[in-house]
């Protein structure tokens, strides 16, 4: 299958590994790469420049496909040192950056001066335009259905990827619910060149996470997630547990008055307790509603043969029967 997304980032399928704290190490995305995807490695969980560099090699030891890094710019008062990363990326011949969290413009001269093409994670359609705007290549347009942060509009993907299709002349992905060949026909129906996976891939084989949180998603529902932070305008979809529900007790008891320090012990540095320790209780993690479609743990290819296959079905049997129905009937 060909599209503007495949054409752009030289990938044999439209599908898209999203970066992923504590998720995305050189093993996962270089399985995603490996099967036609592609893989992201979470720049942040590498705890330095080096460190990422150090990701990024390994990576390349383990596929001779295109892989990409994930970079969020986040807000806050200490920052990472992104220039160094963003050199660690140029260094490493990493040719796809996908950018999250606030407006990447002031890496993007580094980055597009090296030949590095930017897909930009958005949660709305003005956001989108801006990145178009700013010079990113592509989009990944996030719905309020997706694990992590889904903005402030609680727009679902049904409304938001046809607006974008409206709006936007760069190429775009779904991000968001994403999880078989049904996500992916339904995208491009909608005017996407392709989806991004988040939740999906966290349940493989190949993921470096404990299987505690494999089977947390494969045994969760549709119904088992839970939106926090929304006092503080940082909303963040997580799986509920019991660091969840503590932490929404105190959003109920301190209404307007919530401060991050209120809520730390459940939200900072808990992730390599329950990604890598599988303590599924030490505090929120990021996770979408997407899990109620998810019901096995298979290796990344046969995730992706299964949906490439079962999309090819579904457009020629399903699409195409219903329209040579329609041709009959007049």
């Amino acid at each position: 299958m060909k599209t503007r997304i495949t054409e752009m980032f030289g990938i044999e399928h439209p599908i898209i590994q999203g970066g992923m704290h504590y998720v995305g190490f050189a093993e996962l995305a270089a399985a995603v790469s490996n099967a036609g995807g592609l893989g992201i490695i979470t720049g942040l969980t590498q705890k330095t420049a080096p460190d990422l560099a150090n990701e990024i090699a390994r990576c390349r030891d383990l596929t001779d496909k295109p892989f990409g890094v994930n970079l969020t710019f986040l807000p806050t008062l200490n920052p990472p040192d992104y220039p160094a990363y963003v050199k660690a990326i140029v260094d490493g011949g990493v040719k796809i950056v996908e950018t999250a969290g606030r407006n990447p413009e002031p890496h993007l001269p580094a980055l597009k001066d090296a030949g590095i093409k930017v897909i930009h994670k958005c949660t709305s359609v003005r956001h989108s335009l801006k990145a178009q705007a700013i010079g990113c290549d592509a989009v990944s347009v996030d719905g309020f259905e997706c694990g992590g942060h889904p903005g402030e509009d609680d727009i679902p993907n049904m409304i938001l990827l046809p607006r974008a299709a409206d709006e936007l002349e760069i190429p775009f992905v779904s991000s968001g619910g994403m999880a078989d060949a049904r996500s992916l026909v339904a995208s491009l129906a909608m005017g996407a060149d392709g989806m991004n996976m988040g939740t999906r891939f966290i349940a493989t084989a190949e993921a470096p996470v404990h299987e505690n949180v494999k089977q947390a998603i494969v045994a969760a529902s549709e119904l088992d997630t839970r939106l926090v932070m929304r006092p503080l305008r940082n909303t963040e979809r997580v799986l509920n547990n019991a660091a969840v529900e503590r932490l929404l007790e105190k959003e109920a008891a301190r209404g307007k008055d919530l401060t991050f320090e209120d809520i730390i012990e459940e939200v900072a540095g808990v992730y390599p307790r329950i990604m890598l320790d599988g303590d599924m209780d030490a505090g929120a993690w990021s996770c979408g509603m997407v899990a109620g479609l998810i019901h096995d743990i298979p290796t990344c290819k046969e995730l992706i043969d299964r949906i490439m296959a079962e999309a090819d079905a579904l457009i020629r049997d399903r699409l195409e029967s219903l329209r040579a129905g329609t041709a009959a009937a007049a």
